[in-house]
């Protein structure tokens, strides 16, 4: 693995001014992305932040939308290295996208990020003060090429709206769940018309009345409840993490209810499958909450 150069920045501490770190212009490849700038404390209205290499970031906050970033999809942060990759999360619709972390800032007020214009398109962000989650990851190489060409990276799964409402909360208490859009109907739905009921029996004047003869029930066969059809497993799945060990995943599978199946030379540990995301809510966050932040729902292989 390559080591981090952290090169420290000049820094304004004075007017709500941050420090512009200089990314060196840019290469071809994998090179583009090093060496990682990090940069001296500086000061934002009155508010001191302090640039960290902190692998395992995941926040919530609110997210604004700048005019610097041209046609990438990049955003400003205070505190993650530059350049870093992040999953952002709408807390409206549970939309994720991946984005590249390439300023500082933002340059005032309290808004967690600075999205460039196309990061706030892809997000179908329409205004400022937008409610996001924040996560660093470490997408493969071709994602990153994509976004340092100015292009969009492949779309994420949607973030389950089960786990969208907790983290709302944890930024707006009492906020209510987001409501996902009505499905609409593929086929109308037809109202069925009352049936008249039948004439009453006149009896033929001059002729006695002749009862009808009574109707024989035919006998009712005993009841026979019918078979219950397998469940067919789902194709999505709750990925906790890849470990090297076989015992360590064992570990942590015995402890999440989960599965180990070998990937190469490592071994995965998954929960699943399920019938879909909304399923797979659930034990994503039991796996979160045991200190898994880079698990994630995905359709097995």
């Amino acid at each position: 693995m390559l080591s981090l150069a952290l090169i420290a920045a000049g820094c304004g501490h004075g007017g709500g001014e941050a420090p512009q770190a200089a990314l060196r212009p840019a290469t071809s490849g994998p090179a583009a992305d090093y060496p990682m700038v990090l940069g001296a404390p500086f000061v934002v209205d009155g508010v001191t932040y302090t640039p960290l290499d902190a692998m395992n970031y995941d926040q919530v906050g609110y997210a604004s939308i700048g005019g610097e970033g041209g046609d990438g999809v990049s955003l400003a942060h205070r505190t993650l290295p530059l350049p870093s990759y992040v999953e952002v999360t709408s807390l409206k619709t549970g939309k994720t996208i991946l984005v590249r972390a390439e300023r500082r800032g933002p340059m005032n007020g309290s808004n967690l990020v600075e999205l460039s214009p196309a990061a706030a398109a892809q997000l179908g962000l329409e205004g400022a003060n937008t409610p996001v989650r924040v996560r660093r990851v470490n997408p493969p190489e071709p994602e990153r090429a994509l976004l340092r060409a100015g292009g969009q990276a492949p779309a994420r799964m949607d973030t389950p709206l089960a786990l969208v409402a907790v983290l709302l909360r944890k930024l707006e208490p009492g906020a209510a769940a987001p409501v996902p859009a009505p499905i609409p109907s593929a086929m109308p739905v037809a109202v069925a018309s009352p049936t008249p009921p039948p004439p009453p029996h006149v009896p033929v004047v001059g002729k006695p009345a002749v009862k009808p003869p009574l109707a024989v029930k035919p006998p009712v066969p005993p009841a026979v409840k019918p078979a219950v059809a397998p469940v067919a497993a789902g194709n999505v799945v709750v990925q906790v993490g890849a470990f090297s060990s076989a015992a360590r995943a064992g570990e942590v599978a015995r402890k999440l209810g989960g599965t180990v199946s070998p990937a190469g030379k490592l071994f995965r540990v998954r929960i699943g499958g399920f019938a879909g995301a909304a399923d797979a809510s659930g034990a994503l966050a039991k796996a979160k909450a045991a200190g898994y932040s880079d698990a994630r729902i995905q359709r097995a292989d």
